[in-house]
Formats: structure tokens, sequence, C-alpha cells
């Protein structure tokens, strides 16, 4: 099957291109281009496209591929919040997708934060690099004993359940579904207000949906303690930037890490170190001692990778072969 894999960065090109010498046998041409309404043009004769994240795959996007030979769209992630489904099921298009990597890899960068934040480690590090050995304004606190909310309690959020519970944590979760899992490692599944109220710790581990957009509102918020600490590793726009500000600006939000960002598709994945950033409420988040921010960072290990290419690759084979996929996503 011949592919255009757009978003291409070295490690993409390495593990899909090992991937595909050892078990696949496609087509595969890289494209360090996002895919957009310009960019479709590129996919012209095209079986497939691979995308991530920040590609845009909306009708408009969709009518072009299709008009120009594509049949399939295959994510190399989990979401699918930027995919328009009804118009890819409008056009024949099927739409294949990677719903689980390494959970670990995602959990593990969850409670990195968690404890980056906590201790001080960010500030204590740059602090020692300009020889300023004091402790002053470093206090953290015994995780034991601590409350912690994870919303969205799939792999993931098990997994985060799993560690913090190894830290002698009570953990509360809130989901649609109650995991057989998530109760086996000890979560306690209560109302979405209750684990606001109760938690000391709120980590988000659920969908961008049209009902998780901008979950974390002012209004949601207000239900929290104060110097709550909050936690985003899963998509941007489930957290509303502007409130969350103005939470950090009045100390009801003690402490922030985000991996994600709701308009990180100008920001994230580049090297703009020499530019000036032109999103002034990025910016605003930058000056906060309180805040963590990472790149998208938390499913880049060597093992998310590898399964990445693995099952992106494999559900075009699968697709390829029968007409049908077990990782498909339908509208």
């Amino acid at each position: 099957m011949k592919v255009a894999v757009f978003s291409t960065k070295p490690y993409d090109e390495q593990f899909l291109g090992q991937a595909n010498q050892e078990a696949h046998q496609h087509e595969l041409t890289f494209l360090e281009t996002r895919l957009n309404e310009t960019t479709a043009a590129l996919a012209q004769g095209f079986d497939a496209v691979c995308v991530f994240v920040n590609d845009q795959v909306d009708a408009p996007v969709l009518e072009k591929l299709a008009a120009g030979g594509t049949r399939v769209i295959a994510l190399r992630c989990a979401g699918f919040n930027n995919v328009d489904l009804k118009a890819a099921e409008r056009l024949g298009l099927a739409v294949v997708r990677v719903p689980a990597y390494s959970p670990y890899a995602v959990a593990e960068h969850t409670v990195a934060m968690i404890l980056t934040l906590n201790r001080q480690i960010h500030r204590a590090y740059h602090r020692i690099r300009e020889g300023n050995f004091a402790l002053d304004g470093l206090l953290g606190f015994d995780l034991r004993g601590r409350t912690v909310g994870i919303i969205g309690t799939g792999r993931i959020g098990v997994e985060v359940a799993r560690i913090m519970r190894g830290f002698g944590c009570r953990v509360l979760g809130y989901a649609h579904k109650v995991h057989k899992e998530a109760e086996e490692v000890g979560v306690e599944y209560v109302p979405l207000d209750e684990l606001f109220a109760e938690s000391d710790i709120i980590t988000l581990h659920c969908p961008l949906t049209p009902e998780t957009h901008h979950l974390i509102d002012a209004e949601a918020m207000a239900k929290m303690k104060d110097g709550v600490m909050l936690i985003n590793t899963s998509r941007g726009a489930i957290v509303d930037t502007g409130a969350v500000i103005e939470g950090l600006k009045s100390g009801h939000i003690g402490y922030l890490g985000l991996d994600v960002y709701e308009e990180e598709g100008d920001l994230f994945f580049e090297d703009l170190s020499n530019l000036v950033l032109q999103d002034d409420v990025f910016a605003r988040l930058l000056t906060f001692p309180n805040v963590v921010i990472t790149g998208h960072q938390a499913f880049f290990t060597h093992d998310a990778l590898e399964s990445i290419a693995h099952t992106t690759l494999g559900n075009l084979s699968e697709w390829e072969e029968t007409g049908q996929c077990a990782n498909a996503v339908k509208a």
C-alpha cells in the first residue's frame, strides 16, 4: 500500500521504517509538512495517509484526499478529535488509530510532573546551577495520605492509579464507565463534583469530545480545593487555559502541569528557540513559577514509538487484506 506519512520527524521515519522492514512492506513516503487543505494535494495517488495529532483532517481535507484516491486515514495516535468522522464515513474513507501503545509512558510522565511540581525540582535545578543553595520556596509535601483524582480511568488512568497507590495515596476516579481493573488497584469511583472537592491532585486522562471540551473551566475550578495540583497529559482543550490562568493568579490553582495545550498546533514539535512567541496566553503561562510545561512529550519513549509504528502499519495491513480493521474508528 502506498502511504503518505505527514508531520514526519526523524524518529517517525526511524521507527516506522524499521517496523515496515520487519513485518509489513508498505511503500512509505515521509513528508515533513503537516496535512491541511493546502498540502492535501501531496497525497494524490496514495492509498493511505498517516497522520498525527496536529494534522488537519476536516471535511475539506478529506474531500481532497478521497478525490485523489486515498482510501484510509491511519492515525499514529490514540486521539481522533482532529478527524471529521462523519465526513470520512460519507466519503467512504476508513479511519484507523492506535488505541493503546504504552500506557506506562504517559502514566510515568504524569507522575514525573507531579513529583517535579511538588518538590520544585525544576526550580531547584536552576538555583543550583546559579550557586543558590537556599531552600526557601522549595517546600513540598508528602504524597502519602494525599487524595488523587483521576478523570478517565482507561489504561493510562489505571496505570497512574497503580503508581499513586504505591505512594500511599487515596485515589478517586471518574469515568462514564466503571473499569474493573481500576477498582482492583484501589480506585474509588465518585461523582465528578466530589472528585473536584476532595482531591489534592487532579490528573486528566480522558479523550477530547464535545462533552469534555473545557471540562476544567472556572466553574469546575471553583469546586476544587485551594492550592490544588492540576495535571493534563490528555488533550489541551479539556482545560480552559484562560480560566486556569486566573486560578493561578488568585492562588486557587497551586500547581499546574501541562503536556498539552489547546493552541499547541502552532508551537509543539517545532524548534522555535530563535523566534519570539506570538501566543500571549502561552507566554503568560511561562511566567508562573508553579507551572511546568512539556511539549506533548508524555508518549515519547522508545517502547511507545515502537508500539505505535507496529500498530499503525498493522492497521494498514489488516485493512488492505480484509477491508476491515479492529482499530477502526466510527462516527
